[in-house]
């Protein structure tokens, strides 16, 4: 692996869009159109990126690691370059222990264990994953001996317990839930022009960029009551079973002491309808909404209730339910306006 495996890793990340960070991975090295950033190749194992403004590590270190939502991986060029992007991105030569033997998209990931690996041999020989939506499928499974583990729903517990030599495991701080509102699409796309799915009509959208002026206001006013108008306490006791705790600002579990306890926003539907009121939606307005269908438990059941407690204040909600990987592209290439319930690690 060399410096230009790893740049053309990274580029291909940045064309591609898909990534999460691309659109700051590519202001990082230089590839954004009219960029100050750029990147200099030294030899073949170091390159080094002169930026014009300071950077955070941990943003850099964010789009550059694997094992996440917004990871990148490292393709060899060279071997891209002989057999074409779309049998490389079947066929390319990795790093990891498991080998993939086959798989069906949608279905099943079959994989063998790599012998003497440099890093560490797998326990077993053989790993199979199966894609399974159906809780009902899932729990069966497991009952009957055919899946030794699986992620469950909560309310699955009291049958999975009951299964000799059952192990129940979580780890705290494993996941979050978390609403993302999209089509606030202030910034220029990679040519340098404005986005066109960003609609200031919308209610969460601002006309006016001056974080100061009556149009910002108004925006975080709607978005204030749209927080305050969902029970969140309510959620964690009766869709997750009292496993979990609040949370009111995504991306911040297990940092809970750093939080500027402004940031708390209390169940209060009253005010949450003269809030709305105040930013001038009397009335309400009009959403969609996306359940992320990913198995995470009561991922899609609470965003159902979400829309309910939102219905509650006057707010019409559209639900949309579509499999994540069809919505993903939309969001990330910022073309997708509405809200999106997401559960992530």
């Amino acid at each position: 692996m060399t410096t230009e495996d790893v740049l053309y890793s990274m580029k291909g990340f940045y064309d591609g869009v898909k990534l999460a960070r691309a659109g700051i991975l590519g202001n990082y090295y230089g590839f954004k159109h009219k960029c100050e950033s750029s990147t200099e190749i030294i030899d073949e194992y170091s390159y080094v990126v002169t930026n014009t403004k300071p950077w955070v590590p941990a943003v850099v270190n964010e789009f550059s690691r694997n094992a996440a939502g917004v990871s990148v991986w490292i393709v060899s060029k060279k071997q891209s370059d002989e057999l074409g992007i779309e049998q490389a991105s079947r066929e390319i030569a990795s790093t990891g222990p498991w080998e993939i033997v086959d798989h069906v998209s949608g279905v099943s990931w079959n994989l063998k264990a790599v012998e003497d690996h440099w890093r560490k041999t797998p326990y077993f020989e053989e790993l199979v994953y199966w894609s399974i939506p159906e809780e009902s499928a899932r729990v069966a499974g497991f009952q009957t001996g055919i899946l030794d583990t699986f992620t469950m729903a909560f309310d699955s517990l009291p049958t999975v317990e009951a299964v000799e030599g059952a192990v129940v495991t979580g780890w705290a701080n494993g996941g979050q839930a978390e609403l993302n509102f999209h089509g606030r699409y202030y910034d220029v796309d990679k040519e340098g022009q404005p986005y066109p799915a960003c609609d200031c009509t919308n209610a969460w959208v601002s006309c006016d960029m001056d974080t100061e002026s009556e149009e910002w206001a108004k925006v975080v006013k709607v978005k204030k009551a749209m927080n305050i108008a969902i029970d969140r306490q309510a959620l964690v006791e009766e869709l997750l079973s009292g496993f979990g705790r609040v949370q009111s600002v995504r991306d911040w579990m297990g940092h809970d002491h750093r939080q500027n306890p402004d940031w708390n926003y209390e169940y209060n539907p009253e005010l949450a309808k003269q809030m709305l009121a105040e930013a001038g939606f009397p009335d309400g307005f009009e959403i969609t909404l996306t359940p992320d269908i990913r198995s995470a438990p009561a991922g899609v059941e609470s965003c159902h209730a979400v829309a309910n407690y939102w219905k509650q204040i006057g707010i019409s909600v559209k639900i949309q339910s579509l499999p994540y990987a069809t919505i993903r592209p939309e969001m990330i290439s910022r073309n997708y306006v509405g809200i999106t319930c997401l559960t992530v690690s």
